[in-house]
């Protein structure tokens, strides 16, 4: 086959110049490959096609061979091993509390967030897979199609365009493939869950007498899940007893329960200070582990205080068992009066996924050759989490203005006042009218377990396909390329548990139908209030009780949710690149490009979802698209060669024009220096100013609920006098002068700190991102001495600083702005609660809101130090001993709600350890291999920003795989592996305290939490 890029010629050189993310299959070579001289090569570092390999810029390379070893069914496992890459900001550990994303897996260079890290396949961009983001699902990626990975660090917008702040990740497809090769795999872990199989088949032919190549792949995979009561450690909701060996702040060693028990709980009769203003609760009424009622609650099941009324027995709850069914222990999730969410939560969620992927050529001519690639992929996952806890005020409660549940009512037309019949006695007798109509009524939290656990499915179809045609000019000293690139992806989500709280609230207005409504002869029964919901189906709902909420109620109540999504590009782009002249020192390259590319996207959700009127997150929906128009040029010019101490010096530039239809034009650059005055040693350097332009969702968004935790309420403690100028700003807030009044101090309870909402937004103002990112490094390969002749040392310095950063305000800076520094801008962006509810305190936080600003400053720094090394150990035939090693050290990775703020430090924070490695070790000889490779992340601590410096840590933490191939044949290979080898458990964190998103007592993204699995395959070639 006509053939203008000789890929397997210039790949083997790439180890000279160019460190290696993983163990590389190249480093194998028995010799250093020489540098071709006939074909014209690209790798990520530039867009020159030359006959050099050398790159200016940190570049790093996985192998197919290292995918392969790795045994992964998805290549973000892979990748994350390395150091360079942060904690990804989606993958099946961390994404089963999001309203959207559920099994999505992405990668983030340098902890800087993956809409600032550029995704490519051969070179192109990818369309994203979450609407309104840049953010490229790695599940659409075949791994067995992967020739290698290339991985470049630092500002590449000049080169790639908008998007590659942080870097790039470029997925090399195979090319020219003939035959066959399928393999099957099957993992499962020690505990026997979380089962991972997949079946891949590549084939590959020649047409036309050589002149074509087609290949297709076919893949399946299928990784089952993990549930947070599988694992010991993550079983019980935030067990003190194993956080650091000793309890939280103090407290005794004991489980943390949520505060919305099964059976609810009940607030009832307020009292009333000399105003008229009420002042504070006189019970929590709630039932007991022996379904009795009792006029106290407690999540861990503390006895009454001494003087709580008598509580009769209620004929309706009777005495049970604790081990009676009617009230299922601590692992269904049900303590003596808290609920223990773990039992139901999703730790890793599964994922199912089907790829096609194929791609040919065809050479047309001896200088013209068309292309094409094509994907496709269906992904599906789900995932489960506790039953819903519904309250009755709050901003999603069912009577959101004070949270009073009237439990009398008038007959309809009638001025009679009739009791609700499903409500205790007791409870009724200690009842007060709140809201001045006239009737008593209660407050209630309340665990919907009936509902069942709230679960979702996703199904996320990708369509991919690029056609082009490329070629050679002037005697094969240019190479050009023209290519249209599609891009699609679809999402159907749907999801149970939830309620429609307009039903919910007839469902609650329930009298005893004493004129036989139901015409069954029966007075006693108790029906709904409202005819017209009665017309509708209304079924009332008893909420006093473990299960009372009878089946016909929950049909009635229950609301399912759907999302669905879809995102479009295309990309229509034309490159050449190749040697303008030579100068004494060499060829000076160029390359310049012209790009044109369209997005779109839109999020739709269900019409309850949109109010929200189904007791969740209210959330809009979002459309909205941009065009761009590029151009770039890069040059690149060697000054010096073969020269004492001078044996390359060269410089290159680049510079890329954007204009968007959203911000307008923008402008990126970049400048390289690469000098070895000796063979064995070279020096690089590169300054880029690279550009993010905002994307669909930071633009165009609406206004999103979400419910953060882990903040912390610069009031709480204010009293009376005292407390400089925040206490002065907090009691200026009539709700926290009403609480400070009735306490003495401003006093929050669990639920006030756990009720805290508010929403996000977008902004159609914002304009572009800036970063200045420099490097500096050094290339040791010693060829000259024998022993060392394939060693290769890379250290590189790096540092990123990125103004105008999109983002929210931080609602613990907003919170600090406000009440410490009088900043109304700030204030104006946080609701109180005027008065006391039936659940929360007067003062407490309701929202603190977080729209879109360029506003924020990031800063990161560090060093990266790479070491690969092979040599054969002459043992027995064809043996080979290879030695890997990556760390990186972050110095820091500081962000700035304001250029004038106090720094935010995470380096050193879970998820952004200071001090992380990755090294492998390997031996191979005709008939087997075998690996180990180990990853260490340093002691790190929980967000400062929540509990003061290093309030606490978490200790170093490593993991050991192994693996094992069997040459039987040429053409079958069989192989086995353990990761986890050492079965290390995943830290305790609690959610609480470091503001994690996994939904588990521990950094489910960060930290392993499966423990020690084993998998094993086959793999044969045809």
């Amino acid at each position: 086959m006509k053939k203008f890029t000789n890929l397997k010629a210039s790949v083997a050189p790439m180890v000279l110049g160019i460190a290696m993310v993983s163990f590389p299959a190249y480093a194998q070579d028995e010799e250093p490959a020489e540098k071709p001289t006939g074909d014209l090569i690209v790798v990520t570092g530039s867009r020159i096609a030359s006959p050099t390999v050398e790159s200016a810029a940190p570049l790093q390379i996985v192998s197919a061979e290292s995918i392969d070893d790795a045994g992964v069914t998805n290549v973000q496992e892979l990748l994350l091993e390395n150091p360079v890459f942060g904690t990804p900001g989606l993958s099946r550990t961390n994404s089963a509390f999001l309203t959207s994303g559920t099994g999505v897996a992405t990668v983030d260079l340098r902890d800087l967030g993956s809409d600032r890290t550029l995704v490519l396949v051969n070179g192109r961009r990818v369309v994203a897979s979450l609407a309104g983001s840049a953010t490229v699902d790695l599940n659409v990626i075949p791994t067995q199609f992967i020739e290698r990975v290339d991985v470049l660090t630092g500002g590449a917008s000049s080169l790639y365009g908008s998007d590659a702040v942080a870097g790039v990740v470029n997925f090399v497809y195979k090319k020219n493939f003939e035959g066959i090769e399928a393999n099957a795999q099957y993992g499962i872990t020690e505990r026997g869950d979380d089962a991972r199989y997949q079946m891949n088949v590549t084939t590959g032919a020649n047409f036309a007498d050589g002149d074509g190549n087609i290949m297709v792949h076919f893949g399946y995979s299928n990784e089952e899940g993990l549930r947070s009561n599988q694992r010991p450690n993550t079983r019980v909701d935030d067990l003190d007893g194993v956080y650091f060996a000793g309890g939280e702040f103090g407290v005794p060693e004991e489980p943390y329960f949520s505060s919305f028990p099964p059976q609810g709980r009940f607030i009832v009769g307020q009292r009333f200070n000399g105003s008229g203003n009420a002042i504070g609760s006189l019970y929590t009424f709630t039932y007991g582990p022996n379904g009795q009622l009792q006029p106290c609650f407690n999540t861990n099941g503390a006895g009454c205080a001494s003087g709580a009324p008598a509580i009769a027995d209620d004929p309706a709850t009777p005495d049970v068992d604790e081990s009676s069914p009617a009230v299922p222990n601590i692992g269904s999730g049900i303590g003596p009066n808290g609920f223990n969410r773990q039992n139901f939560r999703t730790l890793a969620v599964p994922v199912q996924r089907y790829l096609f992927a194929a791609s040919g050529e065809y050479a047309l001519s001896d200088s013209v050759n068309f292309f094409f690639e094509g994907t496709f992929n269906k992904t599906s996952s789900s995932r489960i989490i506790e039953p819903f806890p519904l309250e009755s005020g709050g901003a999603n409660g069912i009577y959101p203005s004070g949270g009073g549940y009237n439990i009398e009512n008038y007959l309809p037309g009638t001025n009679t006042i009739v009791a609700n019949p499903f409500v205790p006695a007791e409870v009724l007798a200690n009842a007060n009218d709140t809201n001045g109509d006239g009737l008593r009524d209660v407050g209630f939290a309340r665990r919907l377990a009936e509902f069942g656990p709230r679960s979702g499915k996703t199904e996320r179809d990708f369509y991919r396909f690029v056609v082009g045609f490329d070629g050679n000019l002037f005697d094969d000293r240019f190479r050009w390329d023209v290519s249209y690139n599609y891009g699609q992806v679809n999402e159907n989500q749907t999801s149970s548990g939830q309620v429609n709280v307009v039903n919910f609230r007839d469902a609650l207005a329930v009298m005893q139908d004493v004129n036989d409504v139901n015409g069954n002869g029966s007075t006693t029964d108790a029906i709904c209030i409202s005819e017209e919901a009665r017309a509708n189906g209304c079924s009332p709902a008893n909420i006093f009780g473990f299960g009372a909420i009878s089946p016909e109620a929950v049909n009635y109540i229950q609301a399912q949710g759907t999302y669905q999504t879809g995102l479009k590009q295309q990309v229509l782009q034309g490159n050449i690149s190749g040697s303008l002249f030579e100068l004494p020192a060499g060829p000076v390259g160029i390359a310049l490009g012209v790009e044109y590319r369209k997005e779109s996207s839109f999020s739709d959700n269900d019409a309850l979802t949109n109010q929200g009127l189904n007791a969740g997150n209210v959330l809009p929906d979002t459309s909205g698209g941009f065009n761009v128009k590029e151009a770039f040029a890069e040059l690149k010019v060697p000054l010096l060669a073969d020269t004492p101490f001078f044996q390359l010096l060269e410089v290159g530039g680049a510079v890329r024009i954007s204009d968007y239809s959203t911000v307008g034009s923008v402008v990126s650059y970049n400048g390289t220096a690469t000098w070895k005055p000796i063979e064995d040693l070279s020096f690089r350097g590169t300054y880029a100013r690279a550009v993010r332009a905002p994307n669909i969702g930071e633009l165009f968004a609406g206004l999103s609920q979400t419910f953060p935790s882990g903040l912390t309420d610069p009031c709480e403690g204010i009293g009376a006098t005292g407390g400089g100028a925040t206490g002065d700003n907090c009691r200026a807030d009539a709700g926290v002068a009403a609480n400070i009044a009735q306490n003495g101090t401003f006093t929050l309870n669990q639920g006030d700190i756990q009720g805290i909402s508010g929403f996000n937004g977008g902004n159609p103002n914002l304009f572009e991102e800036t970063a200045d990112s420099w490097t500096v490094g050094a290339v040791i390969t010693p060829r000259s001495i024998s022993a060392l002749g394939n060693l290769t040392i890379t250290a590189d310095y790096y540092n990123i600083k990125i103004e105008d950063v999109i983002s929210g305000f931080p609602r613990q800076f907003t919170l600090q702005q406000c009440y410490a520094e009088g900043n109304q801008t700030f204030c104006d962006l946080i609701t109180r609660r005027p008065t006391q509810t039936a659940v929360n305190s007067a003062g407490s936080i309701d929202l603190v809101n977080s729209l879109s600003v360029n506003a924020a400053v990031l800063k990161t720094s560090g060093v990266d130090v790479t070491a690969s090394w092979s040599t054969p150990l002459g043992l027995t035939g064809g043996d080979r001993l290879s030695l890997y090693g990556a760390y990186t050290h972050v110095i820091k990775n500081d962000f700035y709600s304001l250029p004038t703020a106090n720094a935010d430090p995470s380096a050193g924070e879970i998820g952004n350890a200071k001090d992380r490695f990755t090294a492998h070790a390997s031996y191979s000889n005709d008939d087997f291999k075998v690996g180990f490779t180990g990853t260490f992340i340093g002691k790190s601590y929980v967000d400062d920003q929540f509990d003061g410096p290093k309030a606490y840590s978490v200790p170093a933490y490593f993991l050991l795989d192994m693996n094992t191939s069997f040459f039987v044949s040429e053409k079958f290979e069989f192989y086995v592996g353990v990761d986890n080898l050492l079965d290390q458990s995943a830290p305790n964190i609690l959610s609480g305290v470091t503001g994690n998103v996994t939904g588990s007592d521990t950094a489910a993204d960060v930290y392993d939490v499966f423990g020690r699995r084993y998998y094993t395959g086959v793999r044969m070639r045809f």
